[in-house]
């Protein structure tokens, strides 16, 4: 697992490559999935939580047009920590997001699948077909003819 540290003065650093990091380098190694984990580099407290809603909130801010948590849905979320008894939720929105992940997986699958079979792929596929044919045709040797005409 990899350590990153938080300093007081909000500068995180990778102990594994010794560099400081950005929340945009965190992004790309929770895109990558590559696990880590964010400690206080005084107290060693776990901070991993912190830093990933940090990543969320400067995602939320940089892409206005891919908005996830609307004003509307985040409102709803306070709403439910206000509850006596708190919904399961963070189970389910686990068990929600990884399905929605691996629905949009599999469609990008079926999608890139299709693709291939396009007339324009068969057709491509066909030539190549021909051309290794014709190039083993080619190369075989004049002995190969004349065993072939004593038959």
């Amino acid at each position: 697992m990899r350590v990153i540290r938080k300093y007081a003065n909000r500068r995180l650093y990778d102990t594994q490559q010794s560099r400081y990091v950005t929340l945009e380098d965190l992004r790309r190694l929770i895109l990558d999935e590559e696990p880590f984990r964010v400690e206080d580099a005084k107290t060693g407290e776990d901070l991993t939580r912190t830093i990933l809603l940090s990543i969320i909130i400067e995602q939320e801010q940089a892409d206005g047009d891919a908005e996830v948590f609307s004003n509307d849905l985040l409102q709803q979320l306070i709403r439910v920590y206000a509850m006596s008894q708190p919904l399961p939720l963070a189970r389910y929105l686990e068990q929600g997001t990884r399905l929605m992940l691996e629905q949009q997986k599999r469609l990008q699958d079926q999608w890139q699948q299709a693709m291939r079979h396009t007339p324009m792929e068969l057709m491509r596929e066909m030539a190549e077909e021909n051309m290794r044919f014709w190039q083993q045709a080619m190369m075989r040797s004049p002995l190969d003819k004349d065993d072939d005409e004593s038959r």
